[in-house]
């Protein structure tokens, strides 16, 4: 009988679905390319007419040369994602395609209202007719439009689109492209995840009343409600793992006590780590590194791995491959799903028992607001850079050190209480109702 990797099958009982009396809708719209647009809308559902998140570049009845714009963009962020990891060559071509969309240094502030080229390339495609037949749908319902992509604002705004127009940011900076040509005509309400990217917006020129802080959306499942009982609950099991030697409890009990309360005597979950590899598959090689490093803890059951692949099935394939040989079927679960939202489902209550978030800082940097510590993998273009020296700043994260000696290096953090400690700071500095506001701001923009 052939070995087989334990594939987490989750269900989330959790129903935040219901419709709040007086709460307005709107049209919720993302884009299929990665994951990451798609992850700060699924929050939003509940705001979505019907429920259902519009994907742009894939919704039924896209024409096809509108399909088409899509798709050679997508195409081609994935290849040169993948195409990264050959030594030097990678390098060379993800450096070229990342120049179009660097984020300048902050300093000295100036004024950056200037278009881009990757811009005004954006809406030589938009005056061409580009997002017309969306933009024509939605006028047929007027609601409000959220959109986690800048296109479809840019498109909504180009045709005067009957009623607000609101883009929801993933990243804690942002390139140019993500403001329209002309800041301080546009009419486009910015919902920001942090000061910085708020900030950021001001130099692009943005009108600060178009600028909502809001912080990122959060799934709602690992919040709670509005008093955030099922994150603290997490939390205070999480300490319990991340603090083996008490060092961190011992010195900030006041505080702990104070935000949490009562710590239990023991978690409810075994010490576990998750990596999440991205939809472009760009650090499966991280995370086998990674498997045979802590392969002989793992058998003696001092760490739990969850290998968060996505909806890829080759990615699945790829570690079911790799890692038949260690024996350690048991003990490594896969996250996979069919769909992308029957993935984030699974994620999201996976996320309840993991202590320790190990992924390159997309806009998986913000979830370390659950109170879940980053282990920084390497950074895939200039906003990760921007995210990974925002989750330094907040004290959320660490860089990953040498995957092959991470049985050494993950320990000491530790056994130091150093891995407790990011995890309070997350939660303490970022906000984690985002979904929330931003709903409140829906709501009461539309009385």
């Amino acid at each position: 009988m052939k070995n087989r990797l334990k594939e987490i099958t989750y269900i989330d009982k959790t129903a935040f679905g219901k419709k709040k009396p007086g709460q307005k809708e709107a049209w919720v719209v993302a884009v299929d390319m990665g994951y990451g647009h798609q992850r700060s809308a699924y929050p939003l559902r509940d705001l979505a007419y019907l429920k259902k998140v519009i994907n742009a570049n894939s919704y039924d009845g896209i024409p096809q040369k509108d399909k088409k714009v899509w798709s050679s963009t997508r195409s081609l962020y994935e290849f040169i994602s993948r195409f990264k990891r050959i030594i030097f060559l990678g390098d060379i071509v993800f450096s070229i395609m990342d120049k179009f969309q660097k984020i300048l240094t902050y300093y000295p502030k100036r004024d950056l209202s200037e278009p881009n080229m990757s811009l005004k390339t954006t809406f030589s495609f938009i005056n061409k007719g580009w997002g017309e037949d969306l933009i024509n749908r939605f006028e047929k319902n007027p609601l409000p439009i959220v959109t986690t992509f800048f296109t479809p604002a840019f498109m909504a705004e180009k045709m005067v689109y009957s009623n607000d127009i609101y883009c929801v940011l993933c990243d804690a900076d942002v390139n140019r492209s993500w403001v329209s040509l002309d800041p301080q005509k546009s009419r486009i309400k910015y919902f920001a995840p942090c000061t910085w990217v708020k900030e950021r917006l001001i130099l692009y020129g943005v009108k600060p009343h178009n600028i909502y802080l809001t912080g990122y959306p959060l799934p709602k499942e690992n919040i709670g409600t509005e008093q955030m009982e099922i994150v603290k609950h997490d939390l205070k099991h999480r300490l319990i793992n991340l603090d083996p030697t008490k060092r961190y409890r011992q010195m900030y009990a006041p505080l702990i006590k104070g935000l949490l309360g009562e710590l239990p005597v023991k978690s409810d979950h075994p010490l576990t780590v998750m990596f999440s590899i991205g939809g472009a598959g760009a650090q499966k090689e991280i995370c086998l590194k990674a498997i045979n490093s802590l392969k002989e803890k793992i058998r003696q059951n001092k760490i739990r791995m969850i290998i968060s692949v996505g909806v890829r099935t080759e990615l699945k394939d790829y570690f079911a491959q790799n890692i038949k040989g260690l024996k350690l079927d048991e003990r490594i679960s896969v996250l996979s799903g069919i769909t992308i939202y029957d993935y984030f489902e699974k994620f999201n209550r996976a996320l309840r028992e993991t202590d320790i978030l190990w992924t390159k800082p997309s806009e998986l940097s913000f979830y370390a607001g659950l109170g879940i510590p980053i282990i920084i993998a390497p950074p895939i273009g200039s906003q990760e850079d921007f995210n990974k020296r925002w989750l330094l700043h907040v004290g959320a994260g660490t860089s990953e050190e040498n995957p092959h000696y991470v049985d050494q290096w993950l320990f000491d953090l530790l056994n130091g209480g150093d891995l407790a400690e990011m995890a309070m700071e997350g939660f303490v500095e970022i906000e984690k109702k985002g979904a929330y506001n931003i709903e409140k701001i829906i709501s009461e923009n539309e009385k």
